[in-house]
């Protein structure tokens, strides 16, 4: 008989060794952006200062890495100026299109 997996013994997933290119990281952003929800908003960011180096991304957003990393937690809902800044340092800027109904 085949042994049962639960999902609590899977492994968790991380993005972070995924999120290797700009093309890769707008991709991951879209989608989550399309998910309309503001702490997986938060989480994505920080998997992707994670990747690209959470000291740096913190240094370059002008935040301390420690508030970064609290700002950045999947549960969280950080102010638009910190995910302003955060995409800034990132090198990707969030753009507005016209919704199609």
């Amino acid at each position: 008989m085949k042994k049962k997996i639960e999902v609590a013994d899977l492994p968790s997933f991380d993005a972070a060794p995924y999120l290797d290119t700009d093309e890769a990281v707008a991709a991951y952003l879209t989608d989550v952006i399309d998910a309309n929800d503001a702490s997986l908003l938060a989480a994505a960011l920080g998997d992707i200062a994670r990747a690209r180096g959470m000291t740096e991304i913190a240094r370059s957003a002008g935040i301390t890495r420690e508030a970064l990393y609290k700002a950045l937690r999947p549960d969280s809902a950080p102010r638009f100026e910190t995910v302003r800044r955060v995409c800034s340092a990132l090198g990707v800027r969030l753009v507005v299109q016209a919704a199609h109904s």
